[in-house]
């Protein structure tokens, strides 16, 4: 394999708080040298003059659902290297793993073992091929919304455990889509994760302040059971769960850590997120929880807002799985957008996506072809999520450094997985030894161009992107024949 140089840029390392001017030298798929810029390149190297760019390690998303080469590619134009989907996850595990490597992917991909299919394997009799694209008709299933007898419970929790010896990366808990589920159930995942050293990825359940009668708190129901049992905890997406209380349940989190919790949070740059229609909470009855009305939903294939509730009541019925755009928060109102800025800024929180797969009018969810076919649909949080993030914490209101978002986009999220994934130990880092998953950034160009309208629009400002020591993004632009990407994997349970 041919060395690469990357000569002369300011190369950050968020594990030891480097920043200075080097060359990064790479050579099959690891960092092998940082040393003082303009020394003689190796003859075998290819040198790519990085000067006036930042060079770091690549993104690491740890709640991407795209599934699919066409998203794949615009997270990488928006730093990505590392794109898992730890929230939901796919069953089984191993046929996952298996299609993503037959398929090929631009980026290192990666799943968890999935709550949802296990209790609906169990409590609904359905069967799943890992399909990513065709499980999300279950949310109108509403058998698998209950609760478990003794001996349904200790056989979806016996699928989850054998998809971690099979290698998944933790479970997988959308409580948020079975609100009124007994807490005892969500407790027993929690300890057969802690006692499997496995971290769990939890779309929380409804918080108080928005359903009174909620069972539990979402919040306290995971910082408690990290508490209790040991495990590592990752609070999804607290931004959309939390909506305008994120400061309340931000301070619930702080208050675990302190008492010894290990929960991590991410958040998202955005005021709305994206998920199939027929979702529990997006019940007419529901809607109020979360103030909203049928308008603030819109649908991501058409682009058409829901008029009223009969409408919402028909689509719901009809086409359960039809992915919708749920407006949470107004971006346009100082105040919610500095709620977002305020997720984004806890300490030692995570940027994480939600990335969704990108779909076109007739049903295809995935192409080859790049620039992509004009008509694809998907949350902008798919292409622009990361440059959205550095532009406004970093370039518009100085809340992080350079370090800063580094650590927060690639070195953290890599150590939520070291417990379970060791070559996870060689992500998010770039000294000698690191895997060669790099990203190169210019810093003043740096930004998101996705919108709701036009979501597909890449971000801007990635010159160079490697993964695994091979460009997938060479000179501002995807190189179509790229698919390094290579399964991360949990070490047997």
């Amino acid at each position: 394999m041919t060395a690469v140089l990357l000569a002369g840029g300011r190369v950050i390392d968020p594990a030891t708080a480097t920043d200075r001017i080097a060359d990064v030298l790479v050579r099959d798929g690891s960092v092998v040298e940082i040393r003082d810029a303009g020394g003689t390149a190796p003859v075998d190297a290819t040198v790519v003059d990085v000067t006036g760019r930042i060079v770091g390690p690549g993104f690491i998303d740890l709640h991407s659902h795209v599934h699919s080469i066409a998203g794949q590619r615009l997270q990488a134009m928006d730093g990505v290297t590392t794109a898992l989907d730890l929230e939901m996850g796919l069953m089984p595990v191993e046929r996952a793993y298996q299609r993503a490597a037959a398929e090929g992917r631009p980026l290192n991909y990666g799943f968890s073992a999935s709550w949802m299919m296990a209790r609906a394997a169990v409590l609904s009799g359905r069967t799943s091929d890992a399909d990513p694209f065709g499980d999300l008709d279950i949310l109108s299933d509403r058998a698998w919304l209950g609760d478990s007898s003794p001996a349904q419970l200790r056989e979806w929790l016996g699928l989850l455990e054998r998809d971690l010896s099979l290698g998944a990366l933790g479970i997988g808990v959308l409580m948020g889509y079975a609100p009124r589920t007994d807490p005892a159930e969500f407790r027993a995942v929690a300890r057969l994760a802690a006692q499997a050293g496995a971290p769990t990825f939890t779309h929380v359940r409804e918080i108080v302040e928005s359903d009174p009668s909620t069972p539990i708190d979402g919040t306290l129901e995971v910082a408690q059971a990290a508490m209790d049992f040991g495990g590592a905890a990752h609070h999804c997406h607290v931004n959309s769960t939390s909506r305008r209380h994120v400061d309340r349940t931000l301070a619930t989190i702080e208050r675990a850590r302190q008492g010894g919790a290990a929960v991590t949070v991410e958040a998202y740059p955005y005021g709305a997120g994206t998920t199939g229609i027929g979702a529990a909470f997006l019940a007419p009855e529901a809607l109020s929880a979360w103030e909203l009305r049928p308008e603030n939903l819109v649908l991501v294939a058409t682009q058409e807002r829901i008029r009223d509730e009969a409408h919402l009541r028909h689509v719901r019925a009809t086409d359960p799985g039809a992915l919708v755009i749920v407006e949470f928060l107004d971006e346009s109102d100082p105040r919610d957008a500095e709620l977002l800025r305020r997720s984004l800024a806890f300490p030692d929180g995570i940027v994480a996506s939600d990335a969704m797969h990108v779909e076109w009018p007739g049903g295809a969810v995935d192409t080859r072809e790049w620039p992509l076919p004009p008509g694809g649909q998907t949350h902008p949080r798919t292409a622009g999520t990361f440059a959205r993030s550095v532009r406004v914490m970093v370039r518009e209101h100085g809340l992080w450094t350079w370090t800063e978002a580094f650590r927060r986009c690639s070195y953290l999220p890599a150590r939520v997985l070291d417990g379970i994934a060791p070559a996870a130990r060689r992500k998010g880092r770039l000294s000698p030894g690191a895997d060669a998953d790099i990203v190169v950034i210019d810093p003043e160009r740096i930004t998101d161009r996705a919108t709701y309208l036009d979501p597909t629009r890449p971000s801007v400002g990635v010159d160079h992107l490697l993964v695994g020591g091979d460009f997938v993004v060479r000179d501002r632009d995807i190189v179509v024949e790229a698919y390094p990407g290579r399964g991360l994997r949990g070490e047997p349970r």
